[in-house]
């Protein structure tokens, strides 16, 4: 497949497909020490055992953050709006699974990650790529604009359709489409058929420690594996319009393609002069290519360090459930009500939060104020 290069001058969010197959955020920092049952914790607090802001990037800029002052921001803006999105990742809908106010504390923080987790996101990454490059080669292409970003994307697809309709193996395959009046983009890890000629849709999770995820963890896992399912079938079923992701993306089709994508593109046998062209013949094979709907979803858990397959996750789908937790979430980012963080008895989940310390949720024990500023600590 063909992809990015270094000389890139558009960002990831720009393509759209930033999202991390994997979605190893909410696991770098392990959760096997935060039992699930036995956490100790009568309301949620400041955390004893996480260093205050003075050890890391935000005590080094004396970060103070004002989450939104929702209620007042509600009637200003919706958190679309306030943080200039276009559209969203699966993962950041996966993530509101978990803990919403994580997901808020994201956008207003952008680009805070620790060591430990860059470390551990790279090492997924490496074992994700390595997969990919099993099944197929990678070119590197130079792009200057988010038309040509998309562009490969949409040659990506291209280039698979014709091994799905012969019922092989691939992998990273991109997904798109309006759900509840927003747009949401992601990546499928791989698709392949099953002995019974049925599509499956296998999305692999590597662990740093050689053990399953607890059950949230696999809950929110769950849900991402049927959001994708969700999006692909409405792809392949013409649910999936051309207005609807110019509208959302405000991509340009008549922009021309950039020389290195047109090159790539004439080398693939598609006559195309503009992103609109690719857009055409792209919406065309999947409308027509009698592609199936995803019957399958599983889910692989593999240790980091040796590659040792840890479990192995058969997803049921349940399309009204699932309709139902996307509404929910979608009425943040729509501005049609607070952001909330986790439940009492699940305040376990703060230990491994890189914003326990400006957590107002936690410091007015489980409600979310108006007018609370959390303040970082002071330095020692």
């Amino acid at each position: 497949m063909a992809e990015a290069g270094e000389e890139d001058t558009v960002s990831a969010e720009a393509s759209g497909f930033s999202d991390l197959s994997d979605s190893e955020l909410l696991e770098c920092v392990d959760l096997e020490d935060a039992e699930e049952s036995g956490a100790s914790v009568s309301k949620p607090g400041p955390s004893a055992s996480k260093p205050g802001p003075s050890s890391g990037p935000l005590g080094k800029n004396d970060k103070h953050v004002n989450l939104q002052n929702c209620k007042r921001e509600l009637d200003v803006s919706s958190p679309m709006e306030r943080f200039h999105l276009k559209y969203l990742y699966v993962t950041d809908l996966s993530t509101q699974n978990w803990c919403e106010l994580q997901v808020a504390y994201e956008k207003e923080l952008p680009g805070f990650l620790t060591p430990e987790k860059s470390s551990v996101l790279d090492t997924g990454a490496s074992i994700h790529l390595a997969r990919e490059l099993e099944l197929h080669d990678l070119v590197t292409l130079s792009i200057t604009t988010k038309e040509d970003a998309w562009a490969i994307k949409f040659l990506n697809i291209l280039s698979t359709i014709p091994v799905l309709q012969s019922e092989g193996r691939i992998r990273e395959f991109p997904v798109f489409g309006e759900v509840e009046g927003v747009f949401l983009v992601g990546v499928i890890d791989e698709l392949h058929y099953t002995a019974k000629g049925e599509l499956e849709l296998a999305e692999l999770k590597t662990r740093r420690r050689p053990n399953l995820p607890l059950k949230a963890q696999k809950k929110k896992d769950y849900f991402q594996v049927s959001l994708y399912k969700y999006i692909f079938d409405a792809m392949v079923q013409g649910k999936v319009t051309p207005a609807s992701l110019i509208h959302h993306t405000k991509l340009c089709p008549d922009k021309p393609l950039g020389p290195s994508v047109l090159r790539h593109a004439q080398q693939g046998g598609f006559s195309v002069k503009s992103l609109g062209d690719l857009m055409e013949l792209v919406f065309l094979s999947l409308t027509l290519s009698d592609l199936p709907v995803i019957d399958t979803l599983k889910i692989e858990y593999i240790h980091q360090e040796t590659a040792t397959v840890l479990g192995v996750e058969i997803v049921s789908f349940d399309e009204k459930e699932l309709r139902d937790k996307v509404q929910h979430y979608m009425a943040y980012w729509m501005g049609h009500r607070e952001p909330q963080g986790v439940d009492v008895e699940e305040a376990w989940k703060c230990r491994t939060c890189s914003f326990t310390d400006l957590c107002e949720w936690r410091k007015c024990g489980g409600v979310l104020t108006a007018t609370l500023e959390p303040q970082a600590k002071k330095p020692k």
